[in-house]
């Protein structure tokens, strides 16, 4: 008892309000719960307090002359993503809560407002607000589990937990293999909504039609091969969580349509004619420097800043080479429970092998070393040269899923118009695409059918 008292006496509240008594009462009521208050009658005053003093949540008026409440806390998450805040308004409709739960805000409270649940409310925002990770360990999500023992992932996992308790979107950069999908669902399934549902799309796997048809659904005759309605993602994910991987290899074309599904919070199927409302948080993943992107016009600058409100960066694995010891043992004991046999062990030197490696793949890359080195291993200790290997045919150039993916892909077309003589019309048809569907898979992979054909008459 004595310890939330103490916890509660340390947090510090900043309070935003442009009306002199509703701050008074407001302050009056935090103070003698044992709060630390500062207060700021703007937005404009609130960011200049911000300059010199962290409180642990921020409460705004939603409208204040100059700098409105929803503006203020944009604000707010654009300095620091993880900020706790909350609203307070007289006359706070659908559109402005939806917003504001998409900024990430805590609640949105209606006045006049009653002390027991004010407080109520303050106090949640407070105490769901956890401190970042102080020891290594391990968070289980319903994907797999996140093994870290580095500094720089117990703070990525602290500011996970922080995130969780909202409901902004959040955009996460990292190299391929780091582990951004199970951050992702750590997110989620952390947060107020675990038991709603996780739908997850690489946006590189699919060419552009498909994506767009399996992002807001279609109905039935919307097109060429249309032959029933289909719900979207979009829709599959509402009340939970949208995980949109490799978001920077998204379409120019598609890439606003997207935009204004976060703005209006509504998504309308291929072919409908009717917007349906949907509430779904969106995660994003990328491998490329989105910012880049922008400045090369191959990426909106509109949607990429409605997509980075808490931006998140998964280190790779070179730079904690401290969680390679915990993984190898994770990894190890994983595949023994698998294969329901004695766990095996890496020799000291092949230890320090794999700790100084440098790994490209990241932690993808480490556990197909692993495991290729239990199955091969004759003994229970592994040793040095068979990591060695392993390492050395990794590093030749063992190709990523989407890699591997692409290959066959390409592979395929190519051998369907060579077969057909370069006629896309009985090429689609074998691959059970529509022409357009076809054509944009021929321009995806760089192939020409004319090459084809010049070929089939020699």
């Amino acid at each position: 008892m004595s310890n939330d008292a103490t916890e509660k006496r340390q947090a510090r509240i900043l309070l935003v309000d442009d009306d002199p008594d509703h701050l008074a009462l407001c302050t009056r009521w935090l103070e003698g719960s044992g709060y630390s208050v500062d207060t700021a009658a703007s937005g404009t005053e609130a960011l200049a307090c911000l300059e010199h003093s962290r409180p642990d949540l921020v409460i705004s008026d939603l409208v204040m002359d100059g700098m409105s409440g929803l503006r203020l806390l944009s604000e707010v998450h654009r300095q620091d993503p993880v900020m706790p805040t909350m609203l307070v308004s007289g006359r706070a409709g659908v559109p402005d809560a939806l917003a504001a739960a998409h900024l990430g805000v805590s609640g949105v409270l209606e006045k006049p407002l009653a002390k027991a649940a004010f407080l109520t409310a303050v106090a949640q925002a407070v105490e769901n607000t956890p401190p970042s990770a102080r020891h290594a360990g391990q968070l289980a999500t319903a994907a797999g589990e996140l093994v870290y023992c580095s500094a720089l992932m117990q703070e990525l996992i602290g500011r996970v937990q922080r995130v969780a308790s909202g409901t902004s979107t959040v955009m996460l950069s990292g190299e391929t293999g780091t582990g951004k999908e199970l951050i992702a669902r750590a997110i989620h399934d952390l947060g107020p909504r675990r038991d709603r549902p996780f739908v997850s799309i690489n946006c590189s796997a699919l060419p552009e039609q498909l994506l767009e048809s399996e992002l807001f659904g279609h109905e039935k005759g919307a097109f060429s091969g249309a032959i029933s309605r289909h719900m979207g993602l979009f829709q599959a994910a509402d009340g939970g969580t949208l995980f949109l991987d490799e978001i920077g290899d998204m379409s120019l074309s598609l890439q606003p349509k997207v935009l204004r599904v976060l703005q209006d919070f509504a998504v309308r199927p291929v072919g409908g004619l009717q917007p349906i409302k949907i509430d779904v948080r969106v995660i994003s993943a990328t491998h490329q420097d989105l910012s880049e992107m922008v400045a090369r016009g191959q990426f909106r600058e509109d949607l990429y800043y409605r997509l980075n409100v808490v931006p998140l960066i998964v280190p790779p694995l070179r730079q904690r080479a401290e969680d390679i010891p915990v993984l190898l043992d994770y990894f190890l004991e994983r595949l023994a429970a698998s294969d329901d046999g004695e766990k095996k062990r890496f020799a000291p030197e092949a230890k320090a092998v794999l700790i100084q490696a440098p790994f490209p793949g990241n932690i993808r890359q480490l556990q197909n070393v692993v495991e290729r080195c239990v199955v091969l291993s004759s003994g229970t200790l592994i040793p040095q040269a068979l990591v060695t290997e392993a390492l050395q045919d990794q590093t030749l150039g063992m190709p990523t899923l989407d890699e591997a993916r692409a290959t066959f892909e390409r592979r395929y077309i190519a051998s369907l118009l060579r077969a057909t003589n370069g006629n896309v019309t009985n090429a689609a048809k074998i691959a059970g695409r529509n022409r357009t569907e076809f054509y944009n898979l021929l321009a995806r992979h760089g192939l020409e059918p004319q090459d084809f054909r010049r070929q089939g008459g020699r």
